[in-house]
């Protein structure tokens, strides 16, 4: 057993700058993880506010179901990486024909922000009647990637918007 003993003392003396060189990197590794930790953290608890125009044809937006609050915009609030924001919406059918709804979104700021965050909706694709009201869930959702997290912080990204379409398809006769 002393054997073992002074053979591994005599291994620390002759290994002393490996070992010495092996402490000073997991410090410096130790030291940059805990840096980019903790700058990770404050970047990735951050939010980005985020507005939606909303055009709509063949149909009308109102926040409430008694149709008196018109809105032509969401202000989804700030949103982080991960996260989703939901707003029902009321929409009025205002043609002359039996339709069904479509969701497009156009002019995202910046423009490539689009790829990691989506818009959907809850609406199932049934008809809707002239002046009928439709009540939709529109849901914004932020990637939580990696990818999308580098985005943000390399682009400097404070805010974005969109314009949400909201239109109409009519049925053929």
């Amino acid at each position: 057993m002393k054997d073992r003993f002074n053979s591994f003392v005599k291994f620390l003396r002759f290994s002393k700058r490996t070992i010495l060189l092996i402490i000073i990197t997991a410090v410096i590794t130790i030291a940059i993880s805990a840096i980019t930790s903790t700058w990770l953290s404050r970047t990735i608890n951050f939010h980005v506010p985020s507005l939606g125009i909303i055009k709509t044809l063949g149909v009308e937006a109102y926040w409430d179901e008694n149709l008196e609050n018109k809105t032509e915009t969401i202000s989804w609030g700030t949103i982080s990486p991960g996260s989703s924001k939901n707003f029902t919406l009321y929409l009025r059918s205002i043609s002359n024909t039996e339709t069904t709804l479509c969701l497009n979104t156009t002019n995202w700021n910046p423009a490539n922000i689009s790829e990691y965050v989506v818009l959907s909706w809850n609406y199932n694709g049934t008809p809707v009647h002239p002046s009928e009201i439709v009540q939709v869930t529109l849901i914004l959702t932020a990637s939580s990637s990696d990818t999308f997290i580098f985005y943000l912080v390399t682009g400097n990204v404070k805010e974005f918007s969109l314009d949400i379409i909201i239109s109409t398809l009519e049925h053929s006769s």
